[in-house]
């Protein structure tokens, strides 16, 4: 768009040239869910969201600094360089600033649904300030919940696009057992791990939200269309990017902080060495986040980066219950696990210590026995009696052994009789 129909200039005092943004263009504003302080804010960040690429930190430094609207009026004003920028980028950005039309992309976001949230208004999801000079600018949001109170309560679910059906099931299950203990899970909209959670967690009639790497009207992969516009119907599709930018490869990666900041833990289910998935986790963690891993069999190379956050620290969960134990409120307990209870189990002490020195084969005298369990001979004969009439021990001439019952007991899966 030419400089003839340029939006505010916010770093102005009101009726200053700079200030002279159309009134469509702050009614579209308005209209887009502006909540906070000014318009004049709302347009900046608006603006710079189409001239800073998410998670520039020179750019979040010069926002920090000397706010948004004085970033924008410099680029707007085509003001000299600012600190940390080479010429060359800076002619980039005025170029992309001259370009800019707030009050058009606020329209076409009105017009899609899609509300702009940032810093300072009351859906601003504060966890994501932790991201620093890298948090984003603000976040397009399309969907009818309340991001910052979802976000409140939020696992993120990643993994690999190409999965197997394992690593589907296990993202699907978990997903959605999450979404039944009342979590909200987060993933990135992509086909595979990602689309498996989102899935899960919408057939539990639960709550998800897809964090794109481009904007929220144009849902990306195309193949996704319609899962994506189930979310932005039952929960949220959020992103960085103004409406209709595309994506790219850098701009998965950066989205991937945002997934990990938005949320109180990172879940791997199937990754590689190489994945994009171990970049939310080990952002997470940086961020103090939890990290967590869901194991695959050892020869498969798709969950080898898994094994390999799980070597460096991550924690193995394998169900909902042992993700909402580490990133859940006190009192949020997984069950203990064991394996079935055994006849021999519900044995007194004393019981159990006699049948345990008895030999695995042959029979034994009853004063060698009682030796062996550190006990009377006539208590051990008491307790060989008491365990005849169970089934664990007979008689043999002189001596004492073991029935099949006690040396071939139930698998109970542990591998020790």
């Amino acid at each position: 768009m030419s400089g003839a129909a340029e939006p505010a200039e916010p770093a102005e005092p009101a009726g200053a040239a700079g200030e002279a943004e159309s009134a469509g263009a702050a009614g579209a504003a308005r209209s887009a869910g502006a909540a906070g302080p000014a318009d004049g804010e709302l347009l900046a960040r608006v603006l710079l969201t189409r001239v800073l690429e998410p998670g520039d930190e020179t750019g979040g430094r010069w926002v920090r600094e000397l706010g948004a609207r004085e970033v924008a009026a410099r680029l707007r004003a085509r003001a000299g360089p600012l600190p940390g920028a080479s010429g060359r980028r800076w002619t980039g950005l005025l170029a992309r600033a001259e370009q800019a039309d707030p009050g058009r992309d606020l329209a076409v976001a009105r017009n899609t649904g899609v509300r702009f949230v940032y810093p300072g208004t009351a859906e601003w999801p504060r966890q994501l300030d932790d991201l620093g000079d890298g948090r984003p600018l603000g976040l397009w949001v399309r969907g009818p919940a309340d991001l910052r109170m979802w976000a409140l309560r939020s696992v993120a679910v990643v993994g690999a696009r190409a999965c197997t059906e394992y690593g589907a099931h296990m993202a699907a299950t978990l997903a959605a057992e999450l979404a039944e203990h009342g979590w909200v899970v987060v993933s990135g909209g992509a086909y595979g791990i990602d689309g498996a959670a989102h899935r899960g967690a919408l057939g539990s009639a639960g709550a998800t939200v897809a964090v794109l790497a481009c904007g929220v009207d144009r849902p990306y992969p195309r193949g996704h269309t319609g899962l994506i516009t189930r979310i932005a119907e039952q929960g949220l599709v959020v992103g960085e990017l103004p409406p209709g930018d595309h994506p790219t490869p850098s701009r998965f990666i950066l989205r991937n902080r945002v997934i990990a900041a938005l949320t109180r833990g990172t879940v791997v289910v199937e990754a590689a060495h190489r994945s994009g998935s171990l970049v939310t986790a080990r952002a997470a963690g940086r961020l103090g986040r939890h990290t967590m891993g869901v194991p695959g069999p050892a020869t498969s190379g798709r969950s080898a980066g898994v094994h390999e956050l799980l070597r460096q620290g991550a924690v193995l969960v394998t169900d909902a219950a042992e993700i909402v134990e580490l990133v859940g409120d006190m009192g949020e307990l997984a069950p203990e696990r064991r394996g079935p209870v055994l006849p021999r189990d519900l044995l007194e002490p004393a019981a159990h210590q006699v049948l345990d020195a008895l030999p695995v084969r042959g029979a034994a005298p009853a004063d060698g026995i009682a030796r062996d369990a550190r006990t009377t001979q006539d208590d051990a004969i008491a307790r060989l009696y008491e365990l005849r009439a169970l089934g664990y021990v007979e008689r043999h001439g002189d001596g004492w052994k073991l029935t099949r019952q006690a040396v071939i007991p139930v698998d109970d899966g542990s591998g020790v009789p």
